[in-house]
Formats: structure tokens, sequence, C-alpha cells
């Protein structure tokens, strides 16, 4: 079964769902702003991925631009930063059993599922 990380209120991750709907699949929907993620939930989708941190990171949030650009973090620290700030985490992240992809753009999907 598919699970997507989605923020309702992201288009680009609204999209993402109604991508996997219009495909005819179930997903498990996570809304990681309302239920965060935990650090260890984390490092399993960043190895699914196959990405560090920094990699999944939103960098034209206001945040990012006041609190973290130009500064330098290991990936436990960035790790920490992105449970604290999920606003930062890119949207949707869609994960099947032993791998994941961020669904933005779309297209992405589509070679994924």
């Amino acid at each position: 079964m598919l699970k997507i990380y989605h923020n309702p209120r992201c288009k680009k991750s609204r999209a993402g769902l109604e991508f996997i709907k219009a495909k005819g699949l179930e997903a498990e929907v996570v809304e990681y702003l309302k239920n965060p993620i935990s650090e260890d939930v984390l490092r399993l989708l960043l190895a699914k991925l196959h990405l560090n941190p920094q990699q999944i990171i939103r960098t034209q949030e206001d945040i990012y631009k006041k609190q973290f650009k130009g500064k330098n973090f290991n990936d436990d620290e960035w790790i920490k930063i992105l449970v604290e700030y999920p606003n930062l985490i890119q949207r949707p992240i869609v994960e099947k059993k032993n791998s994941a992809v961020i669904g933005d753009p779309v297209d992405n999907l589509e070679t994924f599922l």
C-alpha cells in the first residue's frame, strides 16, 4: 500500500494525491503538519528516497531564509530541524515498501507508480 506525506494546503501536494486517486490507487494519507513525523521515520524516508536531508528542504520558505540559509549543519542536525519545522520538507512524499519519491513534479509519480 502507498503512503503519502501530504499537506492539504499545498497545491503540489494536492495534485500528487489527486494523481494517485485518478490512477485508482489507495494511499494512506499522513498529514505530517498535523501529525509530525519522528526522526526515525524521517531517516527511513530519506533512505528510501536515496537523498540526504538537505536535498528535501524547501528553501523558498521564509523560516528557511530567516533562520537556516547559509548555515552549515550536519545530517543529524538537519533531521532535527526538519522534524521541528516540518513545513520545510518537500511535498508530497509518496512511499511504498522499500522506496519513496518526491511527487513534485507529478511526473515523478508516473514513473514511480
